[in-house]
């Protein structure tokens, strides 16, 4: 993994000041060890006129997998080979990104305490970089570097030179130049571009990651027309972090507009922003209904099906009245990063014997999720192809059979009061349905009719009076068989 930095001298500064601002010598060649390997930084040139900086990252694949526990691309926990045979040790990626903050991180900020006085000073700058994915092709790599002030030559590389016919691999040769830009900026956009072009990265993206982007975004991300699809590669797809750092970018925009801007916004909201409270974000929401639901069902043993990353678990453990929570998913991917959310590995031991983690698919009977109070269906079905419908049903609410369960999905109805979504589409890639509000209570009623159970319906988030809120929950509870007996009865009359 290669990178080369490059800048031209004049009389009153020569092109060595290049050595001052990255805190590297150009007369050494210097190691670094990190997580994954060691980056190595040298200069093949190093005059008045002309200086290179190089850097050069050698991963260790073994170390990788063993820190990063098969995360990012080619670790997934049914791919071993892939883990050790890819393209980590060649290709640029968020490897070399982190390795970029880790050696240049003096440089990253501006900092420089030998000549204070060059870290503002635009520079004749030409980065290249050998191998770069670009997932997206070479017009991505332009419209990502363009609008920043670069000079862009992306060059596909081809997949194999003896074989020409076969056509272009992803990724590309990249050229940068500017003569407009400091260090300091080239640095961070690279740091942030890099694994966005690759979109995907080495490691676990937290919500601490929002505010990196946000730290090496300052000055150009807000304003950038790639906002969005860099913000969100950036951070993995995870849609929750992407609407934060969406949203604080806005509140940046909104900082950095002039006063007649910020009037007319004022007047179009009509209201004073200053004075409103920070929304609560509807998966919050959500997860304290879904808790405020099984304190009311007096339910102690909960499954928590199609738990994902472990939000919902992670809430339940925090209240005691919650004596067995059962989290379980058909994503091993899903299941690592729940465990890792819930630090199972350090939890005390009283706390850990509340808590279990279990691989399985709802299309079919699991004699593990037989005999509990509650099961928690949040945002599940819709992901389902409605064919596979009646296999989820009779697995949780003919086999497993809890006392309560809660299931919510999205409200199709109110999509037109999200103004950033394209009208006709689903909130989510994955979801293969979006419901309204009498379907989702039509397809309840059956389900509680067929099994048994009694089913009420509570809105979560704003009830929009036109289009009602933007989840639907409803509560299934069972009914004694001398209950049924009479409805019969009574139907049969």
């Amino acid at each position: 993994m290669f990178l080369m930095i490059s800048t031209t001298g004049v009389p009153e500064r020569p092109a060595t000041d290049l050595g001052f601002l990255l805190h590297k010598h150009p007369g050494k060649a210097q190691a670094f060890s990190t997580s994954y390997g060691t980056a190595h930084v040298l200069y093949p040139e190093a005059d008045a006129e002309r200086c290179t900086a190089a850097l050069l990252l050698e991963v260790d694949a073994v170390a990788l997998v063993r820190r990063g526990r098969g995360k990012g691309r080619g670790g997934a926990p049914d791919a071993a080979l892939a883990q050790y045979v890819n393209d980590r040790p060649y290709a640029a990626s968020s490897l070399l990104a982190v390795a970029l903050s880790a050696v240049f991180s003096s440089a990253m900020r501006g900092v420089c305490k030998a000549r204070p006085e060059l870290p503002g000073q635009p520079l004749p700058l030409c980065i290249e970089i050998p191998a770069l994915p670009a997932r997206g092709g070479p017009a991505l790599v332009g419209r990502l570097f363009e609008p920043l002030g670069w000079t862009v030559t992306a060059e596909p590389v081809p997949l194999d030179t003896e074989f020409p016919q076969w056509g272009d691999s992803r990724y590309v040769r990249l050229v940068l130049e500017a003569d407009t830009l400091t260090l300091a900026e080239a640095l961070r956009h690279l740091y942030v571009l890099l694994p966005v072009l690759d979109d995907a990265k080495h490691y676990w993206v937290a919500s601490d990651e929002v505010d990196k982007l946000l730290r090496a975004g300052e000055g150009w991300l807000p304003g950038h027309p790639e906002q969005k699809l860099i913000t969100s590669r950036y951070l993995t797809r995870r849609w929750s972090l992407t609407r934060e750092a969406m949203e604080r970018l806005e509140l940046v925009r909104l900082a950095e507009a002039d006063d007649s801007e910020v009037e007319e916004i004022d007047n179009a909201v009509g209201e004073d922003s200053e004075s409103e409270e920070k929304p609560t974000p509807l998966a919050v929401q959500r997860r304290d209904a879904i808790v405020a639901a099984l304190r009311a069902s007096g339910a102690a043993r909960v499954l928590d099906l199609g738990c994902g990353q472990g939000q919902l678990v992670q809430e339940l453990l925090r209240n005691p009245a919650f004596t067995e929570i059962v989290g379980l998913d058909v994503s091993m991917r899903a299941l690592t990063s729940a465990s890792r959310r819930l630090k199972l590995d350090r939890m005390g031991e009283r706390q850990a014997a509340r808590v279990k983690l279990l691989q399985g698919s709802l299309s079919y009977t699991d004699k593990r999720l037989q005999g509990y109070d509650a099961a928690v269906l949040s945002e599940v079905i819709e992901h389902l192809d409605p064919p596979r419908l009646p296999a989820l049903e009779y697995a949780v609410f003919g086999a497993a059979r809890p006392r309560t369960v809660l299931v919510t999905t999205p409200n199709v109805e109110y999509n037109v009061r999200w103004e950033s979504l394209p009208a006709g589409h689903v909130r989510h890639g994955d979801h293969r349905f979006e419901w309204t509000r009498e379907e989702f209570r039509g397809w309840a009623a059956g389900v509680a009719e067929q099994y048994g159970y009694e089913v009420e319906f509570a809105p979560v988030g704003p009830d929009d009076p036109e289009v009602g809120p933007p989840t639907q929950m409803a509560v299934f509870v069972t009914v004694d068989k001398k209950t049924m007996d009479k409805k019969e009865e009574v139907k049969a009359a």
